[in-house]
């Protein structure tokens, strides 16, 4: 018994550690020096984008819809994952509670009714939790949408872009949460397996955000 507490009062705090710390590294980084950051260049391009729009809204606009389409789809489709993931979880838990016994030993950790219900319910908040943040990005990109097209009669420029990098951040936060309760869902089959799959998904998002550089001279 010795054996499995350690395995999961060890390697499950590290494996939130490593992946909490990540993420406030990532958004140090984005706040100190964008440019070396794969959502610092996606942030400057969207502003260079939206610059005709500010010039010319009426002739630009039809291109700003169409171009925001394939990021509107993005979102509603990482909003039906999340929220299918999570009533496919409500909807097996109750077998895999009556089966947990069969998941004995060290190496699958404690399978205690507490333990287990932590399990679920910490991967069932971060699927509820990106389903909410998609479903706002996309009600911030479909107002981003109109405020494009009608910038000059209901609202500044200034204000549609605002709302249109407030739904891709919303968007990107959706994301992060999506594929964040991956591991928390791996915690099922033991501490071990939350670690391994933490690492995988730190050393994943640390390529995406980090393995593109933008050059000085385009970032200036």
């Amino acid at each position: 018994m010795g054996g499995v507490v350690d395995l999961n009062t060890i390697l499950v705090p590290f494996s939130l550690f490593l992946t909490v710390g990540y993420n406030v590294f990532l958004w140090h980084s984005l706040k100190r020096k964008p440019s070396v950051t794969a959502m610092g260049m996606e942030t400057w391009r969207r502003k260079a984008w939206f610059r005709p729009f500010k010039e010319d809204g009426e002739k630009m606009g039809v291109l700003g819809v169409q171009t925001l389409r394939n990021s509107l789809m993005e979102t509603i489709l990482i909003s039906l994952t999340a929220i299918t993931i999570n009533i496919a979880l409500a909807a097996f838990t109750n077998n895999a509670y009556s089966a947990r016994h069969s998941l004995s030993g060290s190496v699958f950790g404690s399978q205690s009714g507490p333990m287990f219900c932590l399990k679920y319910l910490s991967a069932s908040l971060f699927l509820l939790t990106s389903f909410l943040c998609s479903s706002m990005g996309v009600g911030c990109l479909i107002d981003a949408n109109i405020l494009i097209n009608s910038s000059d009669e209901f609202s500044s420029p200034g204000y549609a872009e605002m709302i249109l990098e407030r739904g891709f951040m919303l968007g990107v936060v959706g994301n992060r949460m999506l594929w964040t309760a991956l591991p928390l869902l791996a915690w099922m089959l033991g501490p071990v397996s939350f670690m391994v799959s933490s690492v995988a998904l730190v050393w994943g998002f640390y390529q995406l955000d980090f393995g593109l550089r933008l050059p000085v001279s385009e970032a200036s």
